[in-house]
């Protein structure tokens, strides 16, 4: 009975250590910044004919699309308000993800009605447009709203966490990179020759609506100064001080807040 004690014992003391170790491991990767994160989960892409084109890292585009236009600039990209203030976004969650990955998403959707006039809702039948969450290849997101069933791509495989539910939710609201912001070229210097070979496209300035709000090195929008490159040197950093800290958000800065409120006069 004794050796069968400390057997029992033994067993679920390294269960824990299992259980500890994997909590551990996944507390490191949710420190990582959402452009890291994003960056790993995108790195080894191989997409299906079904599929869409991204650039960015993980903005999805529609073939033929202007890479260089901004679709809340260029053409009406908003989710629509409704009398009473809000702005009701359907959402429709894959059933592939387990109950724990859902709580996740959840997390995520739910952060906006908080701090803005988001309101992010279950589907419904009769609803003509709605964003389908799904496992596909990596995450990503189209930039506003497209019209009919659009995906917000959030792979089991390393999309699954509290800031890049947040990054794909901001491009789905209609929001770019911050490094590709209008006035980027005042607040970062791109290192163009640092950048992985076809990837500079990544970096180009598009005509963003900035809404009034200051370049934000903190925003969950923004990558971290290695993103896309070939030899282990920065891509990107911050002007005129280059050691400012920037690229290392884990969730929605105060100026993602404001800027959504204001694109959407909550």
């Amino acid at each position: 009975m004794l050796v069968f004690s400390l057997l029992a014992l033994l067993l679920v003391s390294s269960s824990w250590a299992e259980v500890d170790v994997a909590t551990i491991e996944e507390d490191t990767s949710r420190e990582l910044s959402v452009g890291e994160l994003l960056e790993r989960a995108n790195r080894d892409r191989h997409p299906g004919p079904d599929e869409p084109t991204l650039i960015g890292g993980d903005i999805a585009i529609k073939p033929g699309a202007d890479r260089n236009a901004d679709p809340c600039t260029s053409r009406g990209c908003l989710w629509q308000k409704y009398t009473d203030g809000k702005v009701y976004i359907p959402y429709y969650i894959a059933n592939h993800y387990s109950s724990r990955e859902i709580s996740i998403i959840k997390r995520g959707l739910e952060s906006f009605s908080a701090v803005s006039c988001i309101r992010l809702r279950p589907y419904q039948n009769g609803d003509y447009e709605w964003l389908s969450i799904e496992s596909r290849d990596g995450c990503y997101s189209y930039v506003g709203r497209q019209g009919g069933g659009q995906t917000v791509s959030l792979s089991r495989q390393g999309c699954l966490y509290h800031s890049t539910v947040q990054h794909e939710l901001l491009h789905a609201l209609g929001f770019n990179h911050e490094q590709t912001r209008s006035d980027r070229d005042s607040h970062i210097k791109v290192y163009w020759e640092n950048i992985i070979d076809g990837m500079a496209y990544n970096f180009d300035k598009i005509n963003t609506l900035n809404q009034g709000t200051p370049y934000d090195y903190n925003s969950v929008m923004q990558y971290e100064k290695y993103a896309f490159s070939k030899n282990n040197r920065p891509t990107m950093l911050p002007i005129p001080n280059n050691n400012v800290a920037f690229g290392t958000a884990t969730q929605m800065s105060q100026n993602d807040i404001d800027r959504l409120n204001r694109l959407y006069k909550c």
